[in-house]
C-alpha cells in the first residue's frame, strides 16, 4: 500500500516513515502544505495521512483543494487538535477518518489498512482508462468522476458508492455489498448508513441524466436516461 504522509514536524515525520515502512507500507513524505497537492498528484497514493498544522497551507485547505481537483484518495487526518469541532470540520471537508495525537501505532496502521481496502475494493475491475455512463465519466487513474467534463464535488463515500455502481451499470448491487465498499471494517456503523450516502448522491445526480434507483430487496442500480 502506498502512503503519502503530510506532516510538518521532522521528528514525527521521520519516526512515522520508519515505523510504517517496517510494517510493509511504501511511504512518501511531505512537510509543506503548498507542496502537498503536487506530491499527492505525483505519488497517486492509496491513502493520505494529513496533519492540520502545516506551513503555507494548512491541512484543511490542502484537503479542500484536493477534493475540488477531483482527488478522491481516502484521507486520515492526524493532528494534535482533538476537539469535536475540529473533527467535524475535517470530516465535512472530505476526510475519511480522524486520529488525534498522541496515538497508538497499531491503531494507526489498522485504520490506514481499512482505508486502503476501501479504495481498492471500490475500484472498477474492467479495463483501464475510464468508464462512461451517460454524461458521467470515471477516470480510473485518479478516481475523479466528471459530469459533462466538470469534476463532480463528491465526498469520498459518495465517490466510492458511485464508482461501485458505475462498474455495473444497469445491474442491481446489493446494499450489503455496497456497505462493505463504502464503510469497510467499520463494524460500529449501522448498515442503514448506506441509505444516507445514497440519498445524498441521488440529489447530486439529479441534473446529470443518470438516475440512482432503489430496488426493494435487491439494492441499488444506476441507469442512464
Amino acid at each position: 500500500m502506498k502512503l503519502l504522509l503530510v506532516e510538518d514536524d521532522p521528528s514525527m515525520r521521520s519516526t512515522l516513515e520508519r515505523a510504517l515502512s517496517r510494517r510493509g507500507l511504501q511511504v512518501a513524505t511531505c512537510g509543506d502544505g503548498a507542496l502537498a497537492l503536487a506530491a499527492w498528484q505525483a505519488a497517486t497514493p492509496d491513502v493520505v495521512v494529513l496533519d492540520l498544522s502545516l506551513p503555507n497551507l494548512d491541512g484543511l485547505q490542502v484537503l479542500a483543494q484536493a477534493r475540488r481537483a477531483g482527488l478522491s484518495t481516502p484521507v486520515l487526518i492526524l493532528t494534535a487538535r482533538g476537539t469535536v469541532g475540529d473533527r467535524i470540520i475535517g470530516l465535512n471537508t472530505g476526510a475519511d477518518d480522524y486520529l488525534p495525537k498522541p496515538f497508538d501505532l497499531d491503531e494507526l496502521e489498522a485504520r490506514l489498512r481499512a482505508l486502503g481496502r476501501r479504495r481498492g475494493d471500490a475500484q472498477p475491475e474492467s479495463g483501464v482508462g475510464s468508464l462512461q455512463l451517460g454524461a458521467l465519466r470515471l477516470d480510473k487513474a485518479s478516481g475523479a468522476i466528471y459530469c459533462r467534463e466538470q469534476v463532480m464535488e463528491l465526498t469520498p463515500r459518495e465517490s466510492a458508492l458511485l464508482q461501485a455502481l458505475m462498474a455495473r451499470p444497469g445491474h442491481a448491487v446489493a446494499k450489503e455489498r455496497l456497505f462493505e465498499l463504502v464503510f469497510p471494517g467499520e463494524s460500529e456503523v449501522q448498515t442503514e448508513a448506506i441509505e444516507v450516502v445514497a440519498y445524498r448522491l441521488r440529489k447530486k445526480l439529479a441534473q446529470t441524466g443518470v438516475t440512482l434507483m432503489t430496488l426493494r430487496g435487491l439494492g441499488y442500480l444506476l441507469k442512464a436516461e
